[in-house]
């Protein structure tokens, strides 16, 4: 009979989507750039609203809560983005469970360029081919200067094997953003990057994914609940 090989523990990524912002509930685009939309810099780098500061508290509490249920791992470090509603949401678990962030770059959510701090719709009508061809191919750029979902997806990519080379075996709470995450899971499972717009991820959602010495991933959790 032939028995797998020994893979080792696997390195875990919990995946924290920070919690809302003013913005969130308006679903505006809001990203790492300055932008030239109708919230600017404001849009890029809000802090978490009354809401989300609640949200993030709640998840804390389920996170502190890991090591304490049989077969699921406790988590042994907290990396963030370092915008300003991921290094909030990331100091409520981290001061529960007794740890300090660490700072990713790379962790950061897309530049959207102008269409920062506008709508779905509000971009439409100002930017119809730029919305047309942003949805249609992974290397086209938000109008003015912001990052391509490719662009996103390299840096990512990056960050990941920083991250996995310095938390081998170990399991590492990651705070970011909606297309960081969705980019994670998007590549453990090998799928296209027109599967990132079939993806739902909420505000302050838990998604997990294990990494495993030969190279291969596991998509364990996607949009979980700390509430559930």
């Amino acid at each position: 009979m032939t028995h797998p090989p020994d893979l080792g523990t696997p390195t875990t990524f919990v995946l924290l989507r920070h919690g809302e912002t003013p913005l969130t509930p308006q679903k505006r685009f809001s990203g790492s750039g300055s932008g030239s939309g109708s919230g600017g810099a404001a849009a890029s780098d809000p802090p978490l609203s009354d809401t989300g500061r609640q949200q993030a508290e709640r998840v804390a509490t389920t996170l502190a809560a890991r090591g304490t249920v049989q077969a699921v791992e406790a988590v042994e470090a907290v990396v963030s983005s370092p915008l300003t509603r991921c290094r909030e949401t990331a100091e409520f678990a981290a001061a529960r469970l007794n740890l300090d962030v660490r700072i990713e770059d790379g962790l950061r959510e897309t530049d959207f360029g102008a269409w920062e701090g506008l709508t779905f719709a509000e971009v439409r009508e100002r930017h119809p081919a730029d919305m047309n061809a942003w949805l249609a191919s992974p290397d086209a750029a938000p109008t003015g200067g912001g990052e391509s979902f490719e662009a996103v997806a390299r840096r990512v990519t990056a960050a990941r094997d920083r991250l996995l080379a310095a938390y081998a075996g170990r399991t590492v709470l990651v705070v970011s953003h909606v297309t960081p995450i969705k980019t994670l899971v998007r590549l453990a499972l090998g799928a296209p990057p027109e599967s990132l717009f079939r993806m739902e991820l909420a505000a302050a959602s838990l998604s997990e994914v294990a990494y495993y010495a030969d190279g291969n991933a596991s998509v364990r959790l996607l949009n979980g609940s700390a509430s559930r």
